[in-house]
């Protein structure tokens, strides 16, 4: 909490002196320091933050791609503001910089898919689901819907299976998720069967996310070095074409020959770590970290002639927030340390936050919550959500009750419970860089305002972005933090706190 400061209270008698002690006492519990409060919320300015929007997610710095020169040049600019605001390096060796590597795993341009007369390039118009070692030159059969009834009628033992993308999502999952374990769960059913090779071909459906998601495809696997989407490995390829292929893969007596060459190779990514330093001789040590991301998904196939994909809501938004709340700090600094991470390679896995929770430079004991900020631009003016606000994923009530009682006070946004329930279909809790955190038993929570249609798409332009919205949303994480940071207790964590996946 935050403690208002008198310079001298002159007592008349011990009556009046108990009196106004008691009135203090109540008071500073209550009212947190309004008057620096305020001075320092009007340090976060839509002004401010719209100039950083556009500047961060403008074609300048080409969409920031984890891993990429862009990123890095992205993150010099951070930088850069964070030291014009007065903040100060808490990365490595002194700087304002933590870097890491990421192990990327790819197919190569050497492997060879072709279906007959059709030769296919892996990454333009056929994807291959897994950057795993094949060799495959077998008949190629094609069976519907691949219905147990047309199963039945193949002998798909030593055959390459071809089949149309079928079947309706589940309420709990949603279309995306559905596809993609659908895809991978029966191809593994049709190799135990004895098929050499998986050929999905879209349905009207499935057309929309071959269009939009397989970039990520194109790009292949990312891990932390040695981890486990790092391995290389040989299996029966599955391959995912266009609806347009449906015509002719039905012919029949085709071929289908696939060589696949995986390569693997590491670059860096980076996170950048700056702080304002408590004022208090004991609570200076702990810190309130302030989280987001700075990467998005770079320069990849055009969409009605734009390549280059902004991420302005994902998450310039986050970013130019979290900038904004340490000019805030900078002007007036709480008892506890502000410390503020921008993860790199968020899009790649949480590869930033992965990496920073193993090796925090500062003593991870000594971060006592995360206020993490995740596309927070975007919908309804008036709506937003808390990521961990409701169990299971919920780590610790002191915190989520911090947040809802500035949102009550100050923010006024109509908050969404859905998107938090574990068995919502989008799973959006464990895809932000809260998560390593909440895994580590750091008290954490995540601030958003959710999907929309432009998600991971060229249209996440900063045009589109609600910067008064943004900037709302930054007074609320700003209040919520300097509450953590001036109360007398840390915020705890909650008793037999356990995520369900």
């Amino acid at each position: 909490m935050i403690y208002l400061n008198f310079r001298r209270i002159f007592v008349q008698s011990l009556c009046t002196a108990t009196l106004l002690a008691l009135l203090f006492a109540t008071f500073s519990h209550a009212q947190p320091n309004s008057r620096k409060t305020a001075n320092a919320i009007s340090a976060i300015k839509e002004s401010d933050i719209k100039r950083d929007l556009f500047a961060l997610a403008g074609d300048h710095f080409r969409g920031r791609e984890g891993g990429s020169l862009d990123e890095l040049k992205a993150s010099v600019w951070i930088a850069d503001q964070l030291r014009a605001m007065g903040l100060q390096p808490a990365g490595d060796d002194g700087t304002f910089f933590q870097f890491f590597h990421i192990q990327r795993t790819r197919i190569t341009e050497t492997s060879r898919l072709q279906i007959g007369t059709h030769q296919l390039t892996h990454g333009q118009d056929a994807f291959l689901l897994a950057p795993a070692i094949a060799s495959v030159d077998a008949p190629l059969v094609f069976v519907g819907k691949g219905t147990p009834e047309e199963l039945a009628k193949v002998d798909i033992k030593g055959k390459a299976v071809a089949l149309e993308f079928s079947g309706t999502a589940p309420v709990e999952l949603s279309y995306r998720r559905f596809l993609f374990g659908t895809m991978a769960r029966r191809a593994a059913e049709l190799v135990k069967a004895g098929a050499l090779a998986v050929i999905w071909i879209s349905n009207a459906d499935a057309q929309f996310y071959f269009d939009r998601w397989t970039t990520s495809l194109e790009r292949g696997r990312y891990d932390l070095p040695g981890g486990p989407n790092t391995r290389i490995f040989s299996q029966a390829p599955t391959v995912w074409l266009p609806a347009s292929a449906l015509d002719w893969i039905k012919q029949p007596g085709q071929q289908f020959t696939n060589v696949v060459n995986v390569e693997s190779f590491n670059y860096p990514s980076v996170n950048i770590v700056a702080k304002v330093p408590g004022t208090d001789p004991k609570l200076k040590d702990e810190y309130v970290l302030f989280s987001t991301h700075q990467d998005h998904d770079g320069v990849r196939r055009a969409v009605a002639g734009d390549s280059i994909w902004n991420g302005a809501d994902d998450n310039a938004s986050g970013c130019v927030a979290t900038m904004a709340i340490g000019r805030a700090f900078a002007k007036q600094p709480g008892k506890r340390s502000a410390l503020f991470v921008f993860h790199g390679a968020e899009e790649r896995g949480l590869l930033g936050s992965r990496y920073y929770v193993e090796k925090p430079t500062v003593p991870k004991g000594s971060i006592v919550a995360v206020l993490n900020a995740e596309m927070i631009g975007r919908n309804a003016p008036d709506s937003a959500c808390i990521l961990g606000q409701q169990p299971p994923h919920r780590n610790s009530a002191d915190l989520v009750n911090v947040a809802l009682s500035a949102n009550q006070s100050e923010a006024h946004f109509k908050l969404d419970t859905l998107w938090d329930k574990p068995e919502h279909p989008e799973g959006w809790y464990f895809r932000s860089d809260h998560l390593p955190y909440a895994r580590a038993n750091i008290p954490a929570i995540a601030f958003t305002t959710l999907l929309h249609p432009d998600y991971h798409t060229p249209k996440d332009e900063p045009e589109r972005i609600n910067t008064d919205k943004v900037t709302r949303i930054a007074r609320w994480i700003y209040l919520t933090g300097w509450d953590v940071a001036n109360r007398p207790q840390r915020v705890r964590v909650d008793e037999g706190f356990k995520l369900e996946r």
